[in-house]
């Protein structure tokens, strides 16, 4: 027991968040693998509708606490508690309108999705309030570098998701859609865990000084803008598909998404380290290009080995994830993981670029996300089709990022020079 203490105490905040990430990546993996097994193909349609519902909510959600993050970094004093109390505010306020527009549109979102019933839709739409309040709460853990706080909620979203998603599939008689949706609303009410509401004052009468207010709404809205064409990006394909194809090619390209996307949930890990970390040594006046090289190429190296692997055992990693029921898929896997790495490593730039108040490269992928919707409905003869069209798009999008960062770095040592 000793030695346990004793090797915690040598790990620091960092890591013990990103050990943490590591396995919150690996209990959502099992969620859905075991989705993915439990269901079948065409029933994993629906389930994973849910999933990427789920991860645009939390793009949307990321906008809240990126924002708290930046401004946890920047305010102090009154100005922070103020600020705290309007992101909270602005949070439950936006919650509840998305909730009710969703309660609302529940039964065309059935028709445009092709999905068995709309109650799941309605059961997710009660939960969306909370997912937002959740989100300012770790924005103030990650601002205020409390990674241990921030690594709990985390913890307790994805282990209650996880337990009690498939307690209600194993021991409820109803529609899986249904008690998927249970399952992942619930799990908002743990994330909430742990946190300090204490002072927080949502509908207190101070306010932001109009400066800072304007400061703050530039911000929320170019991140929003950014949080946008993530969800377009990385979310675009599977929604198309389920829109063109059957249950079962919808399934079998869930299937492989999940897999694929295994580098862009490690690299969110880097994103949550690398944004404070960056905001903070401008703040400081320190150069900040030499944490975007370490993490570009943790991110690269990462991705080349998974690709890698993708490429020479296709078969096996479908069949122990999944199954045979989905290898008719293998032989995409590597060419989605490479899609997906690439986005990754210019995910990266991105919000390097967003935390040094620098919004070109934000304008530049919302064109290229939407670059690739256009793309995929306009091709969408096969699955294989739609994966080419992704790296097509993200090879340009990579490539026009690193032009941006060389550009503004030639120009910025010209500025010193003279």
């Amino acid at each position: 027991m000793s030695t346990i203490k004793l090797a915690l105490k040598r790990i620091s905040p960092k890591q013990l968040f990103m050990v943490s990430a590591l396995l919150v990546n690996g209990g959502n993996y099992l969620y859905n693998l075991l989705l993915g097994r439990l269901l079948g193909p065409e029933a994993f349609a629906d389930a994973a509708l849910l999933v990427t519902l789920l991860l645009v909510l939390s793009f949307v959600g990321m906008t809240f606490q990126l924002a708290t993050t930046k401004f946890a970094v920047l305010f102090t004093d009154q100005t922070w508690v103020a600020f705290k109390n309007t992101m909270y505010r602005y949070a439950l306020v936006f919650g509840v309108f998305t909730g009710i527009l969703v309660l609302i549109f529940s039964k065309h979102l059935q028709a445009l999705f092709n999905t068995q019933n709309h109650y799941m839709f309605m059961i997710f739409a009660v939960a969306i309030p909370l997912y937002f309040v959740m989100s300012v709460n770790r924005g103030r853990f990650q601002g205020g570098h409390d990674f241990g706080k921030l690594a709990g909620t985390y913890q307790t979203e994805m282990w209650s998701r996880l337990l009690l998603t498939f307690a209600l599939l194993l021991l409820v008689p109803l529609e899986s859609g249904i008690l998927i949706a249970v399952g992942i609303s619930l799990s908002f009410v743990f994330g909430l865990f742990p946190s300090d509401f204490k002072g927080v004052k949502v509908f207190s009468k101070d306010r932001l000084p109009a400066v800072d207010l304007k400061q703050v709404w530039i911000f929320i809205g170019l991140t929003a803008g950014y949080e946008l064409t993530q969800i377009i990006i990385n979310n675009s394909d599977i929604l198309l598909v389920k829109h063109y194809f059957d249950d079962k090619q919808a399934g079998l390209y869930s299937s492989l998404a999940l897999i694929g996307r295994v580098v862009y949930f490690v690299a969110w890990m880097f994103v949550m380290l690398l944004m404070p970390t960056v905001i903070q040594k401008q703040k400081d006046g320190e150069p900040t290009a030499p944490v975007l090289f370490k993490y570009v190429f943790f991110i690269g190296t990462l991705s080349a080995f998974i690709v890698a692997v993708c490429y020479l055992l296709p078969n096996l990693i479908i069949t122990l994830m999944f199954g045979d029921a989905y290898l008719s898929i293998a032989p995409l896997l590597w060419k989605y993981a490479l899609a997906t790495s690439l986005f990754a490593v210019s995910n990266i730039f991105a919000y390097y670029f967003l935390s040094l108040n620098q919004y070109s490269p934000v304008i530049l992928s919302g064109l290229l996300g939407f670059s690739q919707v256009a793309l995929i409905m306009l091709y969408h003869g096969g699955l294989e089709t739609v994966v080419h069209m992704q790296i097509i798009a993200m090879v340009i999008l990579l490539v026009a990022q690193l032009l941006f960062f060389i550009i503004k770095n030639k120009t910025e040592t010209k500025i010193i020079a003279k």
